[in-house]
């Protein structure tokens, strides 16, 4: 392709215990005439940690290097800033994340990539499943995935499957399995890569999954290696717990169409899964509270076809009540259990679904999460299914996590309904409740988890820990937990001498790998507590996690790797992340549609806007505001800061904040001042009260104040409230209000804007309602934009020098050097308020004095304007 040919890649994965150790080389070489680029392009598991990766060209390594995120970060800029090119290394799908590198290699040329990622295989319906993403791209002479697995209890079972496994090329997959021993290769020829004779395109582009299961003879197996341990519980054959499990489902408008079309999908199938020991109930939440029936019920025929003519009813209808929505769950289980409803040893589950930001009752998240884990103390297991992107995944995952179950997100696909089904069949069989796994304290140190609200069937619990003396070669286990019928109680023991009979098979194993094994779960399950805790709790589980990371060189979410790349080439270095999942994406959905006919303005959608979702989190450093009284934040990006300054000028002045004469847009604003002045304040306090947005092309016009919304299309105007929450669209203009918090305008092809609204206190006898401006998609306005806000749409760059302590003892000075100018400045914080328009978020930021003097071009004054338009 290009002249770069790929001639040889090789997956090797080793798997001892569930742990596997994969390693992907690439080799390319460069076939043409001058320098070209090689890209190394791989998609991992999420659950995997990269612990490797080198380039070796004609025949000199270069190796990346694990490190501390922020050093990584600083060494990463100083690339920057010497003006060499610098590539971030990091992307995400469902599955996987993506790791890509490239480099300039010469004409003539080759080179080696080499990657290494461990991860600890899960168990699910039985199975363990290690998932290989298959896309080289182009065919390869040389392409080979194998696969060698030792499990010290004997594989009973080994499968594999690939997405683009023809029958031609299933024949290709080659697999053995004795005892403790499984091999399993894929090897096609060129010939069998192409997807027809002579083509140069490949068939291997899709997924590729290996499942295996382990002999059971026993109810555990404990493993013991170097003074470290690591103990797997799966049994079999115990019979099922009845299980309480109450659906929580999010039915606001913004549900409406597909998602609650699936939504029902998947409860029907669900339903005729449930077991008839099993009791049940659906709860609705949008803005009101809707229950199927008072109590708990039987799953008996009668009332499973009740339960469906139910499902099919439900439709979409107003805002999002979600605490009142899950309180009402959590009290109809309390009431089943105090009133002997349901049987004593059975399993209560609590699965909520919802696809926005709760803003009806209860709104603050944070309180929502106290109310909810003190009603629970404990009892049950809450699954939060964040449908979308639009939802606070963050807040769904802390609440989860605090109430002994996990998050989920469904990805609003077409398969949407089969993932929602998918969640329910892994939790639908629990088997035991409140299992503990007891060591003797006097003897482990640094144990993982060791104790389970439940186990499900087909499943697995693993624990690992060290020996407080390396030289202990025994270890006793205390196994507890509550099943069906009685409790579930029994001594294990095993020595090292046993596993090592074991493992006498050494090319099977790769390293201390219990040891790692311990490492990895340890970093797993920190990095899990980290995301409930705060205060000094998160500070030491962060710095527990990071020591084991670097110890281990792991790339977790606390760790950067350096790819450093040879300056005979391109002299560049990238810095690769592991992606978080749980980014916290505003509430951008409409959740409650009020009916309005508007000229021009004709498509009145109650539904989630995706495309405003990706502008708020593709770019959630890049962006410019106005906010508070007033003051300016300059995000810049590539220094990973930002700067800020006030401008201070008399109430009913008028400042351009944007104006681009190619696209037509402009942003002005009209300061307001307080109720009455102040006497101890030098300067009167001032902050927008009035915003207007025009767009000449559209001949459009939008005026914001606290008290109303005017929308003028030409000679229509509509007038709109803070109270209402509406989406309007047409060609190339896109309107959101949510209610009483912001209002969100796209403008197509160019940028986008938040404003954000400030209620004060009704009788405060100072200050007024305000606005506040959030920029997202700047880039998408000409260069030719300018105003106090638009001229920062362009890269701007500066230079820290002699911190120094200031008139604050807790806010330095220091030499800002910026469009060659020497500039005393603030190292302080300002309020970002577009999640949370009542406290904020506090943005460190360097603060320019004088009205922003040195760092505006001009003076300020240069930006008063006559009025709004």
């Amino acid at each position: 392709v290009n002249g770069i040919e790929i001639y040889s890649m090789k997956i090797d994965s080793k798997v001892t215990s569930r742990f596997a150790h994969n390693i992907i080389t690439s080799r390319a070489v460069n076939r043409g005439n001058v320098h070209k680029e090689v890209f190394f392009d791989v998609e991992l598991p999420k659950t995997a940690f990269i612990t490797n990766f080198s380039m070796t060209i004609d025949g000199v390594t270069y190796p990346g290097t694990i490190k501390e995120k922020e050093v990584a970060k600083k060494q990463y800029e100083k690339a920057v800033s010497k003006g060499q090119t610098a590539g971030l290394v990091k992307a995400s799908g469902r599955k996987t994340e993506k790791f890509t590198v490239s480099v300039n290699i010469e004409a003539g040329s080759e080179v080696t990539f080499e990657l290494t990622y461990e991860e600890l295989l899960k168990r699910q319906f039985g199975k363990y499943e290690m998932f290989i993403k298959v896309k080289p791209k182009q065919l390869v002479k040389d392409f080979e995935i194998e696969v060698n697995i030792f499990e010290p209890q004997g594989i009973s079972e080994l499968e594999a499957e690939g997405t683009f496994i023809t029958n031609d090329l299933q024949n290709i997959i080659k697999k053995t399995f004795s005892e403790k021993k499984g091999h399993l290769s894929f090897k096609p020829t060129l010939d069998q890569q192409r997807t027809c004779a002579n083509c140069s395109q490949s068939v291997l582009d899709g997924d590729f999954t290996v499942r295996y299961d382990v002999k059971r003879t026993t109810l555990d197996n404990l493993q013991i290696v170097n003074g470290y341990f690591v103990h797997f519980f799966a049994p079999t054959n115990l019979p099922k717990l009845p299980k309480n499990v109450i659906f929580v489902i999010d039915i606001s408008g913004s549900m409406s169409g597909r998602e609650i079309e699936q939504t029902r999908q998947a409860l029907l199938k669900i339903l005729d899964d449930i077991k008839e020991d099993d009791f049940f109930n659906f709860i609705l939440f949008g803005s009101e509270v809707h229950t199927w029936k008072d109590t708990l019920i039987k799953a008996t025929p009668e009332n499973l076809d009740e339960a469906r003519k139910f499902v099919r009813s439900i439709d979409t209808e107003g805002m999002t009540n979600l605490h009142g929505g899950i309180m009402r769950g959590i009290d109809m289980l309390n009431a089943a259990h105090q009133g002997n409803l349901v049987p004593k040893r059975s399993a209560s589950i609590i699965i909520m679904l919802t696809d926005g930001q709760p803003n009806v009752g209860i709104s603050n998240t944070h309180d929502i999460q106290e109310h909810v884990k003190k009603a629970i103390e404990g009892r049950y297991t809450l699954y939060n299914l964040g449908f979308g992107y639009g939802v606070d995944y963050n807040f769904l995952e802390k609440m989860a996590l605090e109430n002994k179950g996990l998050a989920r997100r469904i990805y609003p696909d077409s398969d949407a309904a089969l993932q929602l089904q998918g969640f329910y069949d892994e939790v639908s069989n629990p088997m035991l409740t409140d299992v503990e796994l007891n060591y003797p304290e006097n003897e482990i140190s640094d144990l993982t988890k060791n104790s389970f609200k439940h186990f499900y069937d087909g499943s697995e619990i693993v624990v690992a820990g060290r020996f407080i003396d390396n030289n202990q070669n025994s270890l006793t286990v205390d196994v507890r937990g509550e099943g069906a019928n009685d409790a579930l109680s029994y001594t294990t023991q095993q020595d090292a001498e046993q596993t090592a009979k074991a493992f006498q098979e050494q090319e099977y194993i790769f390293g201390d790998y219990i040891e790692r094994l311990w490492a990895y779960l340890t970093i797993e399950q920190l990095l899990e507590k980290r995301i409930a805790a705060t205060g000094e709790e998160k500070e030491n589980l962060t710095a527990e996690a990071l020591a084991l990371s670097l110890k281990y060189m792991f790339v977790t979410p606390l760790t950067s790797m350096v790819v450093t790349k040879p300056e005979t080439y391109d002299n560049q270095d990238g810095i690769a992340d592991k992606p978080i999942e749980g980014i916290d994406i505003p509430y951008m959905c409409i959740v409650y549609a009020k009916l309005l006919f508007i000229v021009k303005l004709i498509s009145i959608k109650p539904c989630f806007t995706p495309q405003l979702s990706y502008l708020y989190t593709t770019h959630p450093t890049w962006y410019t505001s106005v906010d508070g009284d007033p003051h300016f934040i300059i995000s810049v990006p590539q220094k990973d800061d930002a700067i800020c300054f006030n401008i201070n000028e008399n109430p009913g002045a008028v400042l351009n904040l944007i104006n681009d004469p190619v696209t037509g847009i402009t942003v002005n604003g009209e300061l307001i001042g307080d109720k009455r002045a102040n006497n101890n304040a030098k300067i009167q306090n001032t902050y927008f009260g009035k915003l207007g947005i025009a767009n000449k092309h559209l001949d459009f016009k939008l005026t914001v104040t606290p008290e109303k919304i005017t929308v003028q299309n030409g000679n229509e105007k509509t007038g709109l409230t803070w109270l209402d929450s509406v989406t309007l669209q047409q060609e190339g203009l896109s309107l959101i209000i949510n209610r009483k918090k912001n209002l969100v305008l796209s403008m197509g092809s160019g940028a986008s804007f938040v404003i954000v609204l400030h209620q004060v206190w009704k009788k405060h006898p100072l200050h007024q309602d305000f606005l506040g401006l959030y920029t997202l998609e700047s880039d998408k306005l000409s260069e030719q934009t300018h105003g106090l806000l638009g001229q920062f749409f362009r890269p701007i760059d500066f230079t820290i020098l002699e911190i120094h302590p200031g008139s604050d003892p807790k806010k330095p000075d220091a030499t800002m050097i910026v469009k060659n100018k020497e500039l005393t400045v603030t190292r302080g914080w300002q309020k970002d308020y577009r999640k949370d328009p009542k406290q904020g978020v506090d943005i460190p930021c360097w603060f320019v004095h004088n009205n922003g003097a040195g760092l505006i071009d001009g003076v300020h004054t240069d930006y008063i304007v006559s009025n709004l338009f």
